[in-house]
């Protein structure tokens, strides 16, 4: 883990007050994981923004993909008057983001602006929830995550004026740890990583994946919310950098059938409150697998929880493409040693022992896929589960395995009926997801896709 601070709030002050930084963003996540918030003039936020933040509209956490409000939420309304919510700096989270000339970034959280009390609904607080669940039982988690996309020659308007089809990916072949091909990709991948390092979001490595033009990053792990707003801004970082330079970059998590989906796997563990122990490594207990029983029933509990935690790692229409056979992403909620054919993995040695959750699509808030994660793992701990025998041989073609839902009409309607998401997330939130996912499915159900037209236009 990295021992890189962000900009403090009186080195940010400074940096103002000489002119190096004109310009702040005062951002947060919405539903979706997408950064949304205001520019301030430097001069403005050390007058009025620092201390008093900064007003949005709350359907800003209540609307689909194209900020449409979406009826149905408790949390606010067109009845509601879709009032103000209040976004307040997290100063630890100040960031200068030098692809952007001038310009320092801050993660917010929101408030009401009457009550002044966390919105319990905000993505950003849907995951301190959990970490606060965590520390309640003495345990601080840490996470890291490995988010793929695919680059392409595109620029993003040229895309959209193309219907998104006839795309030219930034590599004509699979290029999977390919050096040669990413040093042709260099003079993009380059940047994100110099560029994410430069703003306090520290990479381990780029590689090459296994579709055409696709690319991973690493970041260094950290506790939780911090990984989450790494995420955050790596990626839109990658597409502002991506479009700065003529090129377009797509996190979805399956773009094209016929080639490899993007993922977001997840490493996850639990350390003692003050950091310094990591609670997985099982050595000292001679647990099977080197596992200590903490780690067991984090693990079961993640199992247990999976199919009915699934909206949370797979949020759209297009997340359960992803799941196919052969594909390299899962489709069986087993556990294995080091298996990639299965939706968890068992990775690590002494106090870097951890779980790797390979179900979450590159399409996932990060936020939510997080606390899906840390929720699904403190059940398990507390109701003690117990953990079956890892599965080895092929996962696909595993017939005693749970499957993971195929389409979000199913994933939906466990989520719906889970007494476990509700007693996890309480039953606002478990509303408030469930409300987002619902508006998602009707979206995508008042459509003609072109395969329908392909289909049906001429022959039925």
């Amino acid at each position: 883990m990295s021992d890189r601070v962000h900009v403090t709030r009186e080195e940010l002050a400074t940096k103002i007050r000489s002119g190096e930084i004109d310009t702040v963003v005062m951002a947060f996540p919405d539903l979706q994981g997408r950064l949304m918030g205001k520019r301030t003039t430097g001069r403005f936020f050390l007058e009025q923004v620092a201390e008093g933040g900064t007003e949005n509209c709350d359907y800003l956490i209540a609307c689909d993909m194209d900020n449409n409000p979406v009826p149905g939420y408790r949390f606010t309304s067109y009845e509601q008057g879709y009032g103000d919510m209040l976004a307040t700096a997290d100063w630890d989270t100040i960031r200068i983001t030098p692809w952007v000339p001038k310009t320092a970034m801050i993660m917010c959280d929101l408030y009401d602006v009457d009550t002044k009390e966390l919105i319990e609904v905000a993505p950003r607080t849907v995951l301190r929830r959990q970490v606060e669940a965590a520390a309640a039982l003495g345990f601080l988690p840490m996470v890291a995550s490995e988010i793929e996309f695919y680059l392409f020659k595109d620029t993003y308007e040229e895309a959209h004026d193309k219907g998104y089809r006839d795309l030219k990916p930034h590599s004509a072949y699979l290029e999977d740890y390919h050096v040669l091909q990413t040093t042709k990709d260099e003079y993009i991948i380059g940047q994100l990583r110099r560029g994410l390092e430069a703003a306090g979001v520290p990479v381990e490595f780029s590689k090459g994946e296994a579709g055409r033009g696709q690319h991973e990053i690493n970041l260094d792990y950290t506790t939780a919310v911090e990984m989450a707003d790494r995420n955050a801004v790596y990626k839109n970082g990658a597409k502002e950098m991506a479009a700065l330079s003529g090129r377009s970059i797509s996190f979805m998590a399956k773009y094209d059938f016929n080639d490899t989906g993007s993922s977001c796997h997840i490493h996850s563990s639990l350390w003692s409150l003050d950091g310094t122990k990591a609670l997985f490594d099982g050595h000292d207990e001679h647990g099977a697998h080197g596992m200590s029983k903490l780690f067991r029933h984090y693990l079961a509990g993640l199992i247990a929880t999976s199919r009915e935690f699934s909206l949370l790692w797979a949020p759209t229409i297009n997340s359960y493409k992803r799941f196919q056979l052969g594909s390299w992403a899962p489709t069986g909620i087993g556990w294995g040693i080091d298996n990639r054919t299965l939706g968890y993995r068992l990775v690590g040695h002494g106090k870097g022992t951890r779980v790797e959750c390979r179900i979450p699509g590159s399409d996932a808030n990060s936020y939510l896929a997080f606390a899906g994660t840390l929720a699904g793992g403190l059940y398990g701990i507390r109701n003690e589960l117990e953990l079956g025998e890892p599965f080895s041989g092929n996962g696909y073609e595993a017939p005693d395995i749970p499957r993971i839902p195929w389409n979000i009409s199913d994933a939906i309607a466990l989520w719906e009926n889970s007494t476990i998401a509700k007693e996890c997330f309480g039953d606002d939130v478990h509303h408030h997801i469930l409300t987002t996912a619902k508006a998602e499915w009707a979206a995508f159900n008042q459509s003609v896709t072109d395969w329908e037209l392909r289909r049906y236009w001429e022959r039925v």
